[in-house]
Formats: structure tokens, sequence, C-alpha cells
């Protein structure tokens, strides 16, 4: 019985979520458009993130290629390495683990940041006083976080072929130009325009489900965090079901 009140609780916030993404797009083509706050929240939410996705991304590629390289010299492949780190960062490792970074701070702010608003019913004293907080609120940051998110992974994808590089460059002696002429060789349009499309919907999700859970947050200060918390929870969950979904569909586009 408990298993079925969960399950049951589970599908209606999945249709709330889906109303509250029909309402976002029914909002984003109306009139007035919150050019300011928009380019507010694109500051907040993508240059604020610049420090975190750059030390992520850089981290990604040392690691990646100190984990790898060892096992490549057993068979006397190392000369694949920018190859294969290149191939593997852009189209699957960098975008996930960028977005779930990205997830970990801008799901949860925006989730406290309107949970909070919600709580001190600064959200109900917009609405009485003929304002749509809707639109100033919710679109400017969930279109801001699908914006910045690309920019972000484009960033943080290169700043870890960085990384990649000083490791080759200490252990194999790897010159700067040798390096990305392999790398940008064994990359295909196939391997980057899939890998960058995602990401406006991992940007979307992240947006949309921390606006989501701060807009509709329980009174109290507990829901605020609980708002929080859910809001990274429950987008880290869509990031890997819209990446599974964006490979599944990528492999049939490419066989067709």
């Amino acid at each position: 019985m408990l298993k079925f009140i969960k399950i049951k609780a589970f599908i209606i916030e999945i249709g709330a979520l889906a109303y509250f993404a029909n309402r976002f797009f029914k909002q984003l083509f109306s009139k007035p458009f919150e050019f300011k706050a928009l380019l507010r929240q694109c500051y907040s939410i993508g240059y604020r993130s610049i420090l975190l996705v750059a030390v992520t991304g850089f981290i990604i590629g040392l690691v990646i290629t100190l984990q790898t390289r060892p096992t490549l010299e057993e068979f006397g492949a190392e000369s694949w390495m920018p190859s294969m780190v290149s191939i593997s960062i852009i189209r699957e490792i960098g975008p996930v683990i960028i977005a779930l970074t990205f997830a970990g701070r801008i799901a949860s702010g925006i989730g406290a940041e309107l949970g909070s608003m919600r709580v001190t019913e600064q959200i109900d004293a917009m609405e009485v006083s003929g304002t749509n907080p809707f639109k100033y609120l919710v679109v400017t940051r969930v279109l801001a976080a699908t914006l910045m998110l690309p920019l972000l992974v484009i960033l943080g994808d290169t700043i870890a072929l960085l990384g990649s590089f000083i490791v080759e460059n200490a252990k194999g002696e790897v010159s700067f130009q040798l390096y990305f002429n392999k790398v940008f060789n064994a990359l295909a349009f196939g391997d980057l325009i899939p890998a960058t499309i995602k990401t406006f919907f991992f940007g979307f999700a992240i947006g949309l489900v921390g606006c989501f859970k701060g807009y509709y947050c329980k009174k109290g200060t507990v829901g605020v965090g609980m708002a929080a918390n859910s809001a990274v929870v429950f987008s880290s969950m869509l990031l890997f079901i819209i990446d599974f979904i964006a490979v599944f569909v990528t492999d049939i586009f490419f066989e067709i």
C-alpha cells in the first residue's frame, strides 16, 4: 500500500512538472519580454559558474589520461591517447559530469531562492500587485540555464583537453600541435553536434526542475531545504534519462 502511494505521488509530480513546462512555453512567447532579467540571470547562472566548470573540466582531463595511459602503454598504443580521450570527453564524459556539477550549483540555488521567496510570501505579493512572477522569476531562469550550459560545456571540454595535453606532454613529450592535430582528426560532426544539442536539454531540465521545486515550495524553512535538495536529486535523475534517450536516438540516426 505504501509503495502504491509513493508511485501515485511520483506520477502526480511528473504530471505537475509537465504542466509547469507547458506553462513555461506559453509564457516564453508572450509579452512583456524580460530582457534585463534574462541577462542578469545569464550572468548569475553562467558567468559565476565558469570557475567551477573550469576546475571540473581540468580534473576530468587529468584523471582520464592518468588512469588510461598505463593500460595503453602495455599494448604499445599510447599514440591513440589523444583520439580516445577527445572522443570520450566530447561525446559523453564532459557533458554529463559538467551538467551534474551545474545541477548541484544551479538547481539547488534556484530551488532555495524561489523557495524562500514563496515562504516569505514575496511571490504572493507580486501576484497581488498585478505583475507576472512566473514570467519574471521562472522563464528567465529556465531560459538562462538552457542557454548557458552548452557554452559552459564547450569551455569545460576545452579545458579538459588542455589538462589531458599537460599529462601527455609530461609523460610522452607530445607537442601541443601534434596532440591537437590528433584530437581534431579523431573528431567528426557526428561527435560534436549530438553532444552539443543534448546540453540544451540538460540545461532546460536543470532550470525547469529547480524553478518547479522552488515555486511550489512548502511553507517553512524545512520546505526550503527540501526544495533545494529534491531539485538536485530530481534534475540529476532527469539528466541520466535525457542522456540515455540522446544516445539511443543518435545511434539509430547514424545507423540509418
